[in-house]
């Protein structure tokens, strides 16, 4: 290997003590604000005087924020589905086509990775006010589908190029058509990369809060947008409570997808 870590002599104990550092950076603020969700005082001090449950109590007791998660939860599966199918599809044109501008059409998908998310939420925010969608469930999706998109043809574009194409071939040679080929051989081959790409695409619906409050209403929010707004109104534990539910069911998926992804090599 061009670096071997234990032919580094002096330099392991820094680069264990900077990974340190750098994992404590991402860690603790996740550790406080969690902590702060079950103190007992009233407004956010760490650390906490004592430990309580009642600003979880207090999360789900209101509708408010019930039906914030709620909407955060629909929007977040429905752009799933949307962006792993067209995803899937834009992938295998991107993959199996040969056509003139097929690079430039693959940079066009993933402008939206690159483009400043306030830059995207501004213009689709001045689109959607002069098609009449502003504070529309319909703009949450087409809002977040154009974030999550990339993520699907990136995670499905890696998958196929990694499948063997001969397969297909050979199940059509036995009698399948192309497509049915394509649906009882290819999607299953490629399965690790549409699941990544549904994982991803939940999570960048999930967690979007610019995008979110250009496109809310007073009476339609996402999950975030709810924390956003109390934030600028009340200093309360219920906020810390919900970015900490916030914040687990993000984790939960990701160790689902680490299972899934061990699951595989097994």
């Amino acid at each position: 290997m061009l670096l071997d870590f234990e032919k580094l002599g002096g330099l392991r104990p820094f680069l264990i003590g900077l990974t340190v550092v750098v994992c404590l950076f991402l860690i603790l603020p996740i550790v406080f604000i969690a902590a702060l969700s079950f103190g007992s005082s009233q407004w956010l001090i760490f650390p906490p005087p004592s430990w309580t449950f009642k600003w979880y109590q207090a999360l789900f007791d209101d509708p408010r924020w019930l039906y914030s998660a709620l909407t955060s939860l629909k929007i977040a599966a429905i752009v799933t589905v949307l962006s792993v199918v067209l995803g899937f599809l834009a992938a295998f044109g991107l993959n199996r086509g040969s056509f003139i501008g097929r690079e430039a059409l693959r940079a066009l998908f993933l402008t939206p990775m690159i483009l400043p998310v306030v830059v995207l939420a501004v213009a689709l925010y001045a689109l959607f006010l002069h098609l009449g969608l502003a504070g529309t469930t319909i703009a949450f999706i087409i809002a977040h589908l154009l974030i999550a998109l990339p993520f699907s043809i990136i995670s499905i574009g890696n998958a196929l190029e990694g499948f063997d194409k001969s397969i297909e071939d050979a199940a059509i040679l036995c009698g399948a058509s192309p497509w049915e080929a394509r649906i009882r051989v290819t999607v299953p081959a490629v399965s690790h990369g549409i699941f990544a790409a549904a994982i991803f695409s939940f999570l960048a619906s999930w967690d979007e809060v610019v995008l979110a409050i250009f496109m809310a209403s007073p009476t339609l929010q996402t999950l975030p947008v709810k924390i956003w707004a109390t934030l600028r109104q009340d200093l309360t534990p219920v906020i810390a409570a919900a970015s900490t539910i916030l914040i687990a069911f993000t984790i939960l998926l990701m160790v689902l997808a680490e299972f899934f992804r061990k699951g595989r090599k097994a």
